[in-house]
């Protein structure tokens, strides 16, 4: 295995927002806390120190254990588990949906930057601990955004009558997925085994919640990755003051929408709108907004409505039923667990930089903001055909029209580039703007449309010059356009679109170990790896 790194602003796939962060652009800068180096984290973990309750602690610790229930822990997961009861522990944080068997390819990213950040983090300060977390979206509700993955440019979907909060779907239905995967995988041993990692997940489960966390666990046990449902009756009374304001003040509302005003002056897009309440309400088969109407709150969509104060005693009673949405979530997770670091995707980066003043108004410390690994795994064969063409991974970068032109341009006989006539020509127009403007003014205009002309008719030339050689060229380009599809499926990022299950059937066990030790979380550029 080898890899090489590319600024993330060279890839074209990475939003401004993104880019003007990792370069620590100064328009940005009070939008987050600490910038992700290893030297910021000690500030970092003193602050969370001091703001965490002990009893907290105790009470996360009781929670996660029961949520594992018959899950096996391993050793290493358990001895984290149990850490989490100290002050001197910590956590790094990563949060994704319920995918069907982890979805797109950036599932394993994540969370491997986060076993890889505390990693460094337990080696960079010993006297402390550091704990990797994968936070469960268990209780967001677009199914349609879960029910599959793509193998081989197929969708393997997933039918279902589904509604409300996805962790709690039942997992009728995935013995047809697994035949079809059982046709689709083949029989040698590390197809074998992907189809004992779905079985034993979704055939032996009956919720998603936890088949999803039996197949993380199976995937990262062994790396002591410890796994959160926030979906819990006692952590989320933690968060009901939170809850309470938001109701009762929409305080979220009012300081996420003065900060999102100012990230708009600063050019940046906003990335989720705030609501007046950032809530939905929760039950079986139900997960609707609130909306408040002349002091009745409402749950979207439903004949339910609650008087303000027969809210506040659900709230009391049941806090389970209260789920926040994309903004308040973050909150929620800063307030259960002793985080200091989250690392995420640029869209899940861009509405934290939404919270940072609703956090100061909460007296909440704004945890380190980390861009998750992205990275795009080339395998050898692909390597050597597009070394024979003589092309490079970072040029499949570019637009397929752009990478085909470029292409012909270098291996055309002919010089495609008109760039010396076009230079030779508006000299000569230079010298007839002069002679027009020493006899007749008006002929200066006569001049422009000639020279626009002229201009015009060396890019027509150029096209069908390029056009011609594209044609000469047509096999070399084929198989070029053929390998940038295999990099970049849909020409978008090969991690948004492939699942791990192809590249486990070439390198088994092997993989998350390789992948492990190709990604650098604080290395802030892109990962190109060559897989052998």
């Amino acid at each position: 295995m080898s890899k090489r790194l590319l600024p993330y602003s060279e890839t074209g796939y990475f939003s401004k927002l993104i880019c003007d962060y990792l370069s620590q652009e100064k328009e940005l800068r009070s939008f987050y806390g600490r910038f992700p180096k290893l030297e910021n984290f000690k500030s970092q973990l003193e602050q969370k120190r001091h703001s965490f309750p002990v009893a907290s602690r105790q009470l996360l610790v009781r929670q996660i254990m029961q949520q594992y229930g018959k899950t096996p822990i391993s050793k290493a997961t358990l001895g984290n588990i149990d850490l989490l009861k100290h002050e001197n522990t910590f956590t790094v944080t990563t949060g994704h949906q319920l995918n069907l068997f982890t979805g797109p390819l950036y599932f394993l990213y994540k969370i491997i930057s986060v076993l890889n950040l505390t990693d460094q983090l337990n080696a960079t300060y010993p006297d402390q601990h550091f704990v990797p977390i994968y936070w469960m979206a268990t209780e967001d509700h677009d199914f349609a955004e879960i029910n599959y993955f793509n193998f081989k440019g197929k969708k393997i979907e997933w039918s279902h009558d589904a509604s409300g909060a996805v962790g709690d779907l039942p997992t009728d239905g995935l013995d047809v997925v697994y035949q079809i995967l059982k046709e689709h995988f083949g029989t040698h041993r590390d197809a074998q085994t992907l189809l004992t990692f779905f079985s034993e997940a979704y055939l032996h489960h009956d919720h998603l919640a936890d088949a999803t966390r039996h197949l993380a666990n199976t995937l990262f046990q062994s790396y002591g990755l410890v796994i959160l449902d926030g979906n819990n009756t006692e952590l989320k009374r933690l968060f009901a003051p939170i809850v309470e304001k938001e109701l009762t003040e929409q305080l979220g509302h009012r300081k996420i929408t003065e900060t999102t005003a100012r990230l708009l002056e600063n050019g940046y897009d906003e990335q989720v709108h705030p609501r007046e309440i950032n809530l939905f309400y929760l039950k079986e088969g139900l997960r609707e907004r609130l909306i408040e109407k002349e002091g009745v709150f409402y749950v979207d969509g439903t004949s339910l409505s609650f008087t303000r104060e027969k809210l506040l005693d659900e709230l009391h009673t049941h806090p389970e039923r209260f789920s926040p949405n994309a903004l308040l979530r973050p909150v929620y997770q800063e307030i259960i667990l002793p985080n200091i670091g989250y690392v995420g995707g640029g869209g899940e980066l861009a509405y934290w930089f939404q919270l940072k003043d609703y956090f100061e108004a909460i007296s909440v410390p704004f945890p380190i903001l980390l861009l998750r690994n992205s990275a795009v795994l080339v395998p050898n064969k692909i390597s050597e055909k597009l070394e024979t063409l003589k092309v490079s991974v970072e040029d499949c970068f570019m637009s397929q029209h752009e990478l085909r032109s470029n292409f012909t341009r270098q291996h055309s006989e002919i010089d495609i580039d008109f760039t010396p006539q076009r230079k030779h020509l508006r000299q000569q127009f230079a010298d007839l703007y002069g002679i027009a403007e020493q006899t007749d003014a008006s002929f200066v205009g006569a001049v422009a449309a000639q020279e626009k002309k002229q201009l015009n008719g060396l890019d027509h030339l150029e096209k069908r010059l390029l056009k011609a050689q594209k044609r000469k060229l047509s096999k070399q380009l084929d198989r070029l356009g053929a390998l940038q599809d295999a990099l970049f499926p849909a020409q978008s990022l090969q991690e948004r679109n492939m699942n791990f299950s192809e590249f486990y059937l070439t390198h088994g066990e092997r993989l998350i170990p390789k992948l492990k030790e190709g990604l650098d979380p604080l290395d802030l550029r892109f990962t190109i790896i060559s897989l052998d």
